[in-house]
């Protein structure tokens, strides 16, 4: 997961903000559902910072789909 710039962001049009959106909802579900799958196991997430990553990046999109007003 990496970290979308909010300036490249505002460039975009509603529909592929709306789609980045999704996939970063979906990725946030992921990293939960991995981190209860391995809560009972001595493993840790692979990669912990996804997971902040990703619910920044959609507070970044929806700030910006808003800024649209659509």
């Amino acid at each position: 997961m990496q970290v979308l710039d909010y300036n490249e962001i505002k460039g975009w049009n509603v529909k592929e903000i709306d789609a980045k959106i999704l996939e970063n909802r979906k990725a946030v579900f992921e990293f939960k559902m991995e981190k209860g799958i391995k809560r009972g196991s001595s493993t840790a997430l692979e990669k912990p910072h996804g997971l902040k990553v990703a619910k920044k990046n959609i507070a970044k999109l929806l700030t910006a789909r808003n800024a649209k007003g659509e």
